[in-house]
């Protein structure tokens, strides 16, 4: 099988890591809202890349995640007046219903961020210890420099990343392209204890730290919509490659969006249509 390796912007001949076997990660919904269609396309794309190799003969594990921390859903529980779990879990249970109704086939694994907040601890506490990371008024963040492939998979010049970064300048940030690995909690918002004070993780740590719990340090194939690829995917091998010393991926597919007018669907835009 030939498959298009962001990475490598080629097609490559698919060899898993281990002879039959095949690890895939695939980002999933961040549990705040119903699903729309555009949310559904990964779900369905990757159902199918997963079904074929096994119609192959490989022993697939696929791991998809639930993002269940996160400030749309702390905005969504404060307007309802009910607790971000809450949210999560309703969520959560209808993006199942809308999965079966579409015929997607449960994730070997469907962890959720909040379940591996120990682990993220641990590899950012790792991270500062290298000197990959460093702490500030309660934020930790990731030092992008300290990485000399930064940029890889977006093939772009760490310049141009710098100008383009979704992350926020901030002056308690060595550099504007620094991002965040653990939050300082907020009056109000959930938290966990920590070795940098009382706080929440990061969006992109959680990720890794469920890839290296579920899948270990170095998996087959990670899969996501092309807009994760920055800055989302690039911080994510950053911090895991930084963190073990191995690749992170060997193979990243990233489907195309479907658009409305031009634009790409979102709940953002308001543009989008449920599932339902």
């Amino acid at each position: 099988m030939r498959i298009y390796n962001t990475l490598s912007r080629k097609k490559e001949e698919f060899v898993p890591l281990e002879p039959g076997k095949v690890r895939i990660y695939a980002c999933g919904p961040t549990v705040y809202n119903y699903i729309h269609i555009g949310n559904a396309r990964p779900i369905c794309v990757f159902d199918v890349l997963r079904r074929y190799l096994e119609y192959r003969g490989y022993e697939v594990k696929f791991v998809q995640n639930f993002t269940d921390i996160d400030d749309k859903l702390i905005k969504k529980a404060n307007e309802e007046g009910i607790t971000v779990a809450e949210v999560a879990e309703r969520y959560i249970a209808e993006y199942k219903k809308d999965a079966e109704g579409l015929g997607v086939r449960p994730a070997n694994v469907h962890p959720r961020a909040t379940e591996v907040v120990d682990k993220i601890i641990e590899i950012v506490s790792h991270l500062v210890e290298q000197g990959y990371a460093y702490e500030s008024n309660g934020d930790v963040y990731f030092r992008v420099h300290r990485f000399e492939d930064y940029g890889k998979l977006s093939h772009m010049p760490i310049e141009d990343l710098e100008a383009g970064s979704r992350v926020d300048v901030s002056e308690i940030k060595e550099d504007p392209l620094d991002f965040a690995l653990w939050k300082a909690a907020k009056p109000g918002e959930p938290y966990w204890e920590s070795p940098w004070g009382k706080g929440r993780p990061g969006w992109h740590i959680e990720c890794t730290a469920m890839i290296q719990k579920h899948l270990g340090e170095t998996i087959d194939i990670h899969c996501g919509g092309q807009d994760l690829t920055f800055p989302h995917h690039e911080d994510e091998i950053a911090q895991g490659e930084c963190c073990t010393g191995k690749p992170y991926a060997r193979y990243w597919m990233h489907n195309g969006f479907i658009n409305v007018d031009n634009q790409k669907m979102s709940k953002s835009l308001g543009n989008f249509f449920t599932v339902r």
